[in-house]
């Protein structure tokens, strides 16, 4: 069993930064991969970034690479995404997930606004 909560939403201008955590309590936190979602009003969830368990893989999604970074701590259990040069299609509902074979969790989600 493992339980997410993302925090480091907020407002920022366009081309400004972010960075959200997610902190993550319970069993065998280090084996799981570790994913960003969001999803934008009136629009379906998207994938963001994933992260291996060890931290030394990683995938973007096409429309954040170079603008987005993804690290693990898994010393802390917690994973943080640092956002920069946002954009306001950027704006949107993050939530952080953690997978295995037959198992994901999610956490409550976390509102990023980007304005122009």
């Amino acid at each position: 069993q493992v339980q997410l909560v993302e925090s480091g939403g907020g407002l920022v201008q366009a081309g400004g930064s972010l960075s959200l955590s997610c902190a993550a309590s319970g069993r065998s936190f280090s084996s799981y991969l570790i994913a960003w979602f969001r999803q934008a009003p009136g629009k379906e969830r998207e994938f963001v970034v994933v992260i291996n368990s060890s931290g030394g893989w990683r995938h973007y999604a096409d429309s954040v690479k170079g603008r987005f970074t993804i690290s693990r701590d898994n010393f802390k259990s917690t994973v943080a995404l640092q956002m920069n040069s946002l954009k306001p299609e950027d704006t949107a509902v993050y939530y952080c997930n953690a997978n295995r074979p037959m198992r994901t969790y999610w956490g409550q989600g976390t509102q990023v606004t980007v304005s122009s």
